[in-house]
């Protein structure tokens, strides 16, 4: 590894109580991080408890690695613990990206044109979804910072800035179903919410962007030690830049929570449309009444924690 390499051991421990026992059960899990350019698993494993009749390994639509299972025996709690090991590089910044509007008018429609396979991809995450809206209002604010001319990398950089700075982050101000409308006005929320607002912005300006699921390694305060589960699922966005001189195109990612581009303190699990594609764990039962959740994450680095094995 490089200087600029970083090793990270992460455990997320997911925790159903249900007030009546649950006959059926179908779950999707989205836990395992994704294999990258500049990200490596070198370690996985999902523990499940009732453990399931079935357990099925599959990819979604996005390219996400997914576990689908099924319980079909009475329970009145479920269990999830997932543990990984993950090696992040460094990801440098391009030096240079075309301006703004030029994407806008790649990524734009025309009748007969034949797309590039990378452009395609993209399309896919130009228009509304659950959670994103495209609306004039959006484009307005996005427009303060997309400036006739501006460079993509420049305009994507203050988007950013701007709602870290205007926004505050407020874990009750929303709920996964407040809209994205509601967040502008308050501009109040959570990551998942700051996420759906800068999504909505820059399609809203015929940019393609997508939602990125994972994981933020945290600083405890000085002289005091890393919390076990206090860390927590995070999200940012990422945009797609087509390439200069005919190279393909590439995504580039931005937090606006924290407003920074992620380095080697982001880990990836996933990507979709917004937070309903990437949902850690997602699915339907019969019966169970009332329930609760409870979620711990610890993001942990190798050298913190030597004792840890580390599985290669």
């Amino acid at each position: 590894m490089s200087m600029h390499d970083a090793v990270y051991h992460i455990v997320h421990e997911t925790s159903y109580q249900y007030a009546l026992p649950v006959r059926l059960s179908h779950q999707m899990l989205r836990l395992t991080p994704r294999s990258l350019p500049w990200q490596t698993c070198t370690s996985h494993a999902i523990n499940i408890d009732p453990a399931p009749q079935n357990l099925r390994m599959l990819y979604d639509s996005f390219g996400n690695p997914l576990q689908a299972f099924s319980l079909d025996q009475d329970h009145t709690s479920l269990e999830v613990y997932a543990e990984s090991w993950v090696e992040l590089s460094l990801r440098p910044l391009p030096m240079q990206t075309l301006p703004w509007e030029q994407v806008t008018d790649i990524l734009t429609y025309r009748a007969g044109r034949q797309l590039p396979d990378d452009v395609l991809e993209a399309s896919r995450f130009l228009f509304e979804s659950s959670h994103v809206r495209i609306k004039r209002d959006f484009a307005r604010y996005a427009a303060d910072c997309f400036t006739p001319g501006l460079p993509l990398l420049d305009g994507v950089s203050a988007l950013m800035r701007r709602i870290f700075n205007e926004f505050t982050f407020d874990p009750l101000a929303t709920t996964v179903s407040t809209p994205v409308t509601e967040v502008f006005i308050n501009k109040r929320g959570v990551c998942q919410d700051y996420a759906h607002f800068m999504l909505s912005c820059l399609r809203s300006l015929g940019l393609a962007a997508r939602y990125v699921s994972g994981y933020l390694l945290t600083q405890p305060p000085p002289g005091q030690a890393r919390l076990i589960g206090a860390d927590a699922s995070h999200a940012w966005v990422s945009v797609y830049c087509p390439g200069t001189d005919g190279l393909g195109g590439y995504w580039i990612d931005a937090d606006p929570t924290n407003g920074i581009f992620p380095e080697i303190s982001h880990i990836t699990l996933g990507w979709g449309r917004d937070f309903l594609d990437v949902s850690p764990l997602r699915g339907v039962l019969i019966g169970g009444g009332e329930q609760t959740m409870k979620v711990a994450v610890t993001v942990t680095p190798s050298d913190e924690n030597p004792g840890l094995p580390f599985a290669r």
